[in-house]
């Protein structure tokens, strides 16, 4: 890590610079703790204040995060989401390279709520859904629990491949071909079941994603939520004037 002194570009861009490089590593891209800055502003002969500069810009950007007499770490990458091109979660993780690992996978009929009722525009109270429950995650732990209402008129039987990207179960084997989802996102504390899911604390935060999906004729298909592990989650919103 080298620093050039004679340089035009200002020391503390030179830093950031060289900062956003390492955070980018194999070494520091899941969460390690950068050297402390006495170390690292003598190895780099710059000033403390120099180095904090850089550092404070970077913890803005959410990229380091700083804990008073600790240190500053990098922040693990998570899983981005975002409106600007819809994607089934399959597809979202084949972009960022995770390969996605069932923990559990169970399929239900149950009674939907009012709310779930109302989407898709189910008269009878005593009809029933296909409710398939997935906790998905990397290999080495879950970060979602998703819970997946499907249109009772979809001809379901329960015995279908759920192992298969969802979606695409939908196209070949039913016709159907989604196209849009309009989504929610809140946040609350985990509570101990989802907890217990997602192997954190009950105190712990979650976000949770609501999806609303539709296929191209604008037919409610799909009601799904997903619990998500905050540290595992970062939701991305592009807006253009």
């Amino acid at each position: 890590m080298k620093i050039d002194h004679n340089s035009n570009k200002p020391l503390h861009l030179q830093v950031e610079e060289l900062l956003r490089q390492i955070i980018e590593s194999e070494e520091y891209k899941n969460g390690k703790y950068l050297p402390n800055e006495v170390d690292l502003s003598a190895q780099l002969n710059i000033s403390r204040n120099t180095l904090r500069q850089a550092i404070n810009k970077l913890v803005f950007e959410g990229l380091l995060t700083r804990k008073k007499g600790v240190g500053t770490k990098v922040v693990k990458k998570g899983i981005v989401g975002g409106v600007k091109n819809w994607l089934s979660f399959s597809q979202e993780m084949k972009m960022l390279g995770i390969e996605i690992r069932n923990f559990e996978l169970h399929i239900s009929q149950k009674l939907p709520s009012e709310e779930i009722r109302d989407f898709f525009n189910i008269t009878d109270p005593n009809k029933k859904c296909i409710v398939l429950e997935r906790l998905r995650g990397n290999k080495d732990y879950p970060f979602v629990y998703f819970i997946s209402y499907f249109n009772p008129n979809i001809p379901l039987s329960g015995e279908e491949n759920f192992t298969r990207p969802l979606y695409e179960l939908l196209e070949k084997d039913f016709g159907i071909t989604v196209k849009i989802s309009k989504e929610q996102i809140s946040a609350r504390l985990a509570g101990d079941f989802t907890a217990e899911k997602l192997e954190i604390d009950a105190n712990d935060p979650i976000l949770i994603r609501k999806r609303f999906v539709y296929d191209v004729n604008n037919v409610p298909i799909e009601y799904n939520i997903g619990y998500y592990r905050a540290d595992s989650f970062t939701y991305t919103i592009e807006a253009e004037r």
